[in-house]
């Protein structure tokens, strides 16, 4: 197996660099700009997602078997995007892929790789180390106090998800207070701090749990929640309690920093058993 990376922003794509070139199996990088910092990868090739056929010929070039998407990739604006010949014939069916939702248009994006000859490799496949554990992580314990709320911001998270609206829900004391959309977690949970008191958690009096979960209809292969440093800052602001995810489910960027600042905020981070 031989590996193209198409590298979006964040940490994820560092990781997965990483693994496959400790491998032996990186066969080229592709950083798609506008996402990925200048110089990040130094020896990446910089293509924007309007390069499509540019991308199918490097890849070919570097002898890469599969293709592995990996970082923060916002939806185009297909009014400014600028393809090239390959990219044109394929751009109608992949507008009305997004018309449909985010699941749909990565389905179709998947899709015209594949056609291509390339397999699929998740991320997860390539760095299993990242992957969220069952039980807690840290010092503090997800307690019978917040399992019903965790419970039913999972429920939350999977209805918006088969909704294809997003992965992420927050509940406290049973009443739903936000559910994640385009904007993303970060700034969900940054909203939580525009509602009064007496519906969401202080520092020193903290309620309510963030649930994030892989949507029931997107492809595994792509997208996996991520969990990280900035999320347990946004959520200790906010007054949680703490967050969950399936067990297997989610990525957790700098394990140890995360830990560490979930431990000194007394947030819990609980990987939960998969639903079978």
């Amino acid at each position: 197996m031989r590996i193209g990376l198409i590298a979006g922003g964040g940490a994820l794509p560092d990781h997965v660099a990483a693994a496959a070139e400790e491998s032996g199996e990186l066969g080229l990088i592709i950083a798609l700009d506008p996402f990925v910092a200048e110089g990040k990868f130094p020896k990446a090739d910089r293509l924007s997602l309007g390069q499509f056929g540019k991308m199918v010929r490097r890849l070919k070039k570097a002898k890469c078997t599969h293709v592995c998407f990996a970082g923060i990739v916002k939806r185009p604006d297909f009014k400014r995007l600028k393809p090239d010949f390959k990219a044109i014939r394929h751009l109608p069916k992949v507008i009305q892929a997004a018309g449909r939702g985010d699941d749909e248009l990565m389905r179709q994006v998947l899709s015209l790789f594949e056609d291509e000859g390339f397999g699929i490799i998740s991320p997860q496949e390539v760095c299993a180390d990242l992957m969220l554990t069952e039980g807690v992580i840290g010092s503090i314990a997800l307690t019978e106090a917040h399992l019903s709320d965790a419970l039913k911001a999972c429920e939350t998270a999977a209805a918006i998800g088969a909704m294809d609206i997003g992965q992420g829900a927050v509940v406290a004391r049973g009443v739903v207070l936000a559910v994640e959309a385009q904007e993303g977690t970060d700034a969900m949970l940054t909203r939580l701090l525009n509602l009064p008191l007496e519906l969401r958690g202080t520092a020193d009096a903290r309620i309510g749990v963030l649930a994030k979960l892989v949507k029931p209809t997107q492809d595994i292969r792509v997208d996996l929640p991520t969990l990280g440093p900035a999320t347990v800052r946004h959520a200790a602001e906010a007054g949680l309690a703490g967050i969950v995810a399936e067990a297997g489910g989610a990525f957790v960027m700098e394990r140890e920093e995360t830990t560490r600042l979930a431990d000194e905020a007394g947030l819990f981070i609980a990987g939960l058993p998969p639903k079978t």
